[in-house]
């Protein structure tokens, strides 16, 4: 037994380490193919000026709504029109909106919800709700779905339509820096921006034949009108939690074109306050991204603790100390690496295994917590699991 450990830990050690040097070296040869579009190659105006029209839904969010809004509104993109829809809020979202459609009534409108129709998340409405307005009043060229505490600079969308415009793109993601105001913050979103070179290689996002490599951000999805129509809008996704990943993965097995940039400042984000923040904030979707299946979910948490935080123990075993020391090498380089894009310091991979904790205990926490209650509550809005799970077709489902 004791010699069948020694032979097991020194393998395992060692296919970690080997796993992360390949992330790290595909990553740093591959990822100077994501454009950024701040820099002078791509500093173009759209042609022939498409017509667009962004998605602002919006609950209860007084406190950022027009700091969004009024960034929006100070575009330099002329053929531009906003509809913000104010979905049930019990605050002042929907006068704030109001006052700001008063000031500019050409360009932005607003909706309100009162009421959710059964078998529908209420974000996924807001922004069906949100669409078919925007279509047959104003027909527009394309579709921008944003959330309503996202900052945008002003040269933004038009950077963006001029890349989406000249790259033929169906579906466009445009990544958000993220506002980091602690440590904890950093540590966590630092973390998740490297373990996404799991999930999603960016720079096989552009292949239609790497239908894995899906790509959609809640903060910018920008949408070809017909595209967003030949997928099914939102109203395929009516029950997803997890909206802007459903919607990514419908355009690609659909065999439509996506894009994927970066650029830095261009679209800021403050995911939440402080370490707690951020991981209550994911508490709704980390379950929903396992299709709320719990083996999946336990094998994810199993891989995150042989990848993420078994390498701190195996550098106290001589026999495990070299490829730990390499894969910590590895993971320290892709920091420097996701760090050149999201203005977070690299230097918070030293609390990559802490990071990794976390997010293991708040995946079993989400399950838990869904399981036990029978459901997910969404911003005031209780959706039972039998609902999310009969309601939400696999990604593959797209003809």
């Amino acid at each position: 037994m004791h010699s069948a450990v020694h032979l097991i830990l020194p393998l395992l050690a060692w296919i970690v380490a080997l796993a992360w040097i390949w992330k790290a070296i595909t990553a740093a040869i591959f990822l100077r193919r994501v454009p950024d579009l701040t820099s002078p190659a791509h500093n173009l105006t759209p042609p022939n000026n498409p017509s667009l029209t962004v998605v602002i839904p919006a609950r209860n969010e007084s406190a950022h709504v027009a700091a969004c809004l009024q960034s929006l509104l100070n575009q330099q993109h002329p053929n531009l029109h906003l509809i913000a829809v104010n979905d049930r809020s019990t605050d002042s979202t929907g006068a704030i909106m109001d006052v700001l459609a008063t000031d500019h009534p050409d360009k932005l409108t607003v909706l309100h919800i009162t009421e959710l129709p059964t078998g529908w998340l209420g974000k996924t409405h807001a922004m069906a709700f949100a669409a078919r307005h925007a279509i047959s009043l104003h027909s527009p060229d394309y579709l921008l779905f944003t959330d309503a505490d996202i900052l945008f600079r002003p040269d933004a969308l038009a950077l963006a339509l001029a890349y989406t415009v000249a790259t033929e793109a169906d579906h466009f993601v445009l990544l958000p820096t993220a506002l980091v105001r602690s440590a904890g913050e950093g540590m966590v979103l630092s973390y998740l921006q490297v373990m996404g070179l799991w999930a999603v290689r960016p720079w096989r996002v552009s292949d239609p034949q790497a239908l894995r490599d899906a790509v959609g951000v809640g903060a910018f999805n920008l949408l070809r009108t017909s595209a967003y129509q030949q997928i099914g809008g939102y109203e395929a996704l009516r029950m997803e939690i997890v909206e802007d990943l459903a919607l990514g993965s419908r355009v690609k097995r659909a065999r439509l074109r996506q894009r994927i940039a970066t650029g830095p400042d261009l679209v800021s984000v403050h995911w939440a306050s402080g370490v707690s923040g951020i991981l209550n904030g994911l508490m709704k979707n980390l379950f929903a991204i396992f299709r709320y299946d719990p083996a999946v979910a336990l094998l994810s948490c199993l891989w995150f603790t042989l990848f993420c935080i078994a390498p701190a123990a195996f550098l106290a075993l001589p026999q495990t100390r070299t490829p730990a020391i390499l894969t910590f090498a590895s993971v320290a380089f892709l920091y420097v690496l996701s760090s050149r894009q999201s203005k977070v310091s690299p230097w918070y991979a030293v609390l990559f295994p802490i990071s990794a904790t976390l997010i293991v205990c708040s995946i079993i926490r989400s399950m838990l917590t869904t399981l036990k209650n029978g459901g997910v509550t969404w911003r005031g809005t209780f959706y039972p699991l039998s609902d999310l799970r009969k309601n939400q077709p696999p990604f593959a489902s797209v003809k």
